[in-house]
């Protein structure tokens, strides 16, 4: 699994978690829609740092609290 789809996948996690809508936490985090599309479609190649960082934001989190998740722990985690 690549960094960007572990990313869509915890995003995916977490809006069930906080029942919340994409287009809330777009809306929350400041990522145009276009650019969220690509990270949940998975047509990023890499997701960036300040994105990561936005949508932790977004949830109302911290980058840590985001990134602690046993999908960013895997030994398969693709680096791009």
């Amino acid at each position: 699994m690549t960094t960007c789809a572990a990313v869509a996948q915890r995003i995916n996690q977490l809006l069930k978690e906080k029942d919340m809508t994409q287009y809330r936490l777009e809306q929350c985090s400041g990522i145009q829609h276009g650019s969220m599309q690509c990270i949940m479609n998975g047509r990023n190649w890499t997701i960036q740092l300040n994105n990561v960082i936005a949508i932790a934001k977004g949830f109302g989190m911290s980058v840590s609290e985001f990134l602690n998740d046993p999908i960013f722990e895997s030994n398969e985690l693709e680096i791009e």
